[in-house]
């Protein structure tokens, strides 16, 4: 397998692994990584919804599995959003997690999102989405965004503790340390 080249300039993958299309998951993950662009800089963000298909994941051939496998592996940073599902990250998440290989995400620094119904599957993101991002090779430099439904209506002021917490660490990760990442981050940080 050949290693993904990636972008010269930072780049932002937002991952939806709820079935649903148009999911309320869907929502906060873009909202994150939009968040996350603006903290690198950037305004390169890109969206796979993995509903849109999610019936090629376990067929012989996948090319639009494919695809947003690749563009995943070349990100900077994802974010990859899950609902907790039976305690866990949904399955379908979890097939296409699988079509990687040992170390496909090598150098993605990753925010695992989980979105709840209840605060008691807060780690959720820790115990079971951490363990197969770390070992698909990404770097996690950070806790899992945790988000309620109830959390869902009040969004930007849900994410404002998480990316007050960890925006420092997420930088650092990157290893992006040019002007624009600085000024963007003191911009955001400014600005809330």
């Amino acid at each position: 397998m050949t290693e993904p080249t990636r972008p010269t300039a930072a780049s932002v993958v937002v991952v939806s692994g709820n079935p649903r299309a148009g999911s309320r998951t869907l929502a906060a993950a873009e909202a994150a990584g939009r968040r996350v662009a603006e903290l690198l800089g950037t305004d390169d963000v890109a969206t796979v919804e993995l509903a849109a298909f999610g019936g090629e994941i376990l067929a012989p051939a996948h090319p639009a599995a494919d695809a947003a496998k690749e563009r995943l592996a070349r990100a900077t940073v994802a974010v990859v959003a899950t609902p907790v599902y039976k305690a866990s990250y949904t399955g379908l998440l979890k097939a296409f997690l699988d079509l990687y290989g040992p170390d496909g995400l090598a150098g993605v620094v990753v925010v695992p999102l989980v979105v709840s119904g209840n605060p008691a599957h807060a780690l959720a993101g820790e115990v079971h989405l951490r363990p197969v991002l770390v070992e698909l090779g990404a770097v996690v430099p950070t806790r899992s965004l945790t988000l309620t439904e109830a959390q869902l209506p009040e969004l930007g002021a849900a994410l404002d503790p998480w990316f007050a917490r960890w925006s420092t660490p997420l930088r650092r990760a990157t290893g992006l340390t040019s002007a624009a990442a600085t000024h963007a981050a003191e911009l955001t940080g400014a600005a809330r």
